[in-house]
């Protein structure tokens, strides 16, 4: 299973809704978003894509009520999990938090195949040593959204646990129809 790994959108929709079309478009059958949403109504440009996109909110929390509301519209392809997420896909554990810190914490513990943050724009990709005596894939996909850094994402293989970091290449803005949010 190919997922597409991604953080600090930072409300650029145009950015993130290239990432997830180019990562779709390479066989990525989900979403992983690390945090710094912001504005809730960003992930909406998601929707077509038709890919469950599993999100936590990072220190830019944005409007939690409405990112709870998202999740819950009918056929909404969001998963909001709140400050950090523990779930299971391809058969690997994984865990999302947006701080490398607290992920590289996580990654120690060894309960976990992959764990995933974001937050300081930096993407990265490693095996950490756990206490298990095994090893635990963290990776940060930088900032997806362009922000003091070029805009990046990680597209993930989970049953080969491979890695790769791609640059998001976006049309301009005039190119791109406009993005109107529900209310």
């Amino acid at each position: 299973m190919k997922v597409c790994i991604l953080s600090d959108s930072h409300d650029n929709r145009r950015l993130l809704g290239a990432a997830v079309e180019h990562a779709k478009a390479h066989g990525a059958e989900a979403v992983l978003h690390c945090g710094d949403v912001v504005a809730p109504t960003t992930l909406r440009v998601l929707q077509k894509y038709e890919l469950p996109v599993h999100v936590i909110h990072g220190n830019n929390t944005g409007d939690l009520y409405n990112m709870s509301r998202l999740a819950a519209e009918p056929n909404s392809v969001i998963r909001y999990h709140g400050q950090d997420a523990a779930f299971t896909l391809a058969d690997r554990d994984l865990f999302l938090v947006h701080y490398p810190h607290y992920a590289h914490a996580l990654a120690c513990t060894g309960d976990y195949d992959l764990v995933c943050c974001g937050h300081d724009h930096k993407s990265s990709v490693s095996q950490v040593a756990n206490v298990k005596g095994g090893s635990t894939w963290l990776v940060n996909p930088g900032t997806v959204g362009g922000v003091g850094a070029p805009p990046t994402y990680i597209m993930a293989d989970l049953l080969a646990m491979q890695f790769e970091i791609v640059t998001v290449e976006a049309a301009p803005a005039s190119v791109l129809p406009p993005v109107t949010p529900h209310v």
